[in-house]
């Protein structure tokens, strides 16, 4: 017996397929950015040396750890709203406004890294808002809200490390 093709639905969630393709485009440039902050923090934790390498290489722990998770959700609603979510290096390298680190930095060079990959992170998130605000987005607007306060935060605990 055949199984009869159903062809799935047209999105109708409230918000038109002009603005989902906006919210997605900013969403799909802030999970670049999340997996390029993702694999920096996780080379960083690999690599660090040096008197604060137990504190730091515990903190990249907890910080990859985290932003791992983020990754998931970014790409689910990026797909809820009906489009792909990019997910090789080369999109992500086009969409990321954080760029790669080179070599091994010293620890406070990967501290000053991360303060400033988390800021850019924080950037993209917030930039978005307007286009979210706009097309009345509320589930984008409290991830875009998680996201935020956990990048400001943790780059504020990564700032008070390179304070006298």
């Amino acid at each position: 017996m055949a199984t009869k093709k159903v062809k799935a639905p047209t999105i109708d969630i409230g918000i038109s397929d002009a603005d989902r393709k906006k919210i997605v485009a900013g969403l799909s440039a802030l999970l670049a950015d999340s997996y390029t902050l993702y694999l920096m923090t996780h080379n960083f934790h690999w690599n660090v040396k040096g008197p604060q390498f137990n504190s730091l290489h515990l903190m990249f722990m907890e910080q990859y750890t985290e932003q791992w998770n983020a990754l998931d959700e970014i790409a689910e609603r990026i797909r809820a709203l009906g489009y792909p979510a990019p997910g090789t290096y080369k999109e992500f390298v086009r969409l990321a406004s954080i760029k790669e680190v080179e070599g091994v930095p010293s620890a406070n060079e990967m501290i000053l890294h991360l303060v400033e990959a988390q800021e850019a992170t924080a950037r993209t998130a917030r930039a978005l808002f307007p286009v979210i605000d706009k097309a009345n987005d509320q589930p984008s607007a409290d991830l875009l809200t998680r996201r935020l306060e956990v990048h400001e935060k943790t780059a504020w605990m990564l700032r008070s490390l390179l304070e006298e």
